[in-house]
């Protein structure tokens, strides 16, 4: 984690003084604003990931020497062949498309978002992949 801490500090430091910059350079306010904005984003993170990195301790990430099998083994179980993010995402686009064309593109959206969603969350209870 230290080694991204220190990548988004640095990225801090890059992004206030290309704001500076580019404030002195052209007297544009506004993007002045959005670099400077930019950096105190990365800051923000920087500062979140460095102290939670004090807290926890060095990771398997942070030593050089490490083996991939240092790692945590188990990154939790993602479903290899499943087909409902893609009922999800179709179906939100069916919703979306309401607030555009007709009202009742949203119901139906609506629904076949609930039944991919349900999909999703019951897939490994029922069926050919049930455990």
């Amino acid at each position: 984690m230290n080694i991204g801490g220190k990548l988004f500090a640095y990225g801090t430091g890059l992004y206030f003084l290309l704001g500076a910059v580019y404030w002195f350079m052209s007297g544009d306010v506004i993007g002045t604003s959005l670099l400077a904005l930019t950096g105190g984003l990365a800051f923000l993170v920087s500062f979140y990931v460095l102290f939670t990195s004090k807290r926890v301790g060095p990771l398997p990430e942070d030593n050089e020497y490490a083996l991939i099998s240092d790692a945590d083994a188990e990154y939790g179980f993602f479903s290899p062949h499943s087909w409902w993010p893609f009922a999800i995402g179709a179906s939100t686009f069916i919703f979306v498309l309401g607030f555009v064309f007709a009202r009742w593109m949203m119901v139906v959206g609506l629904f076949a978002l609930m039944m991919a969603i349900y999909g999703l969350v019951f897939e490994y209870y029922r069926g050919e992949f049930a455990k």
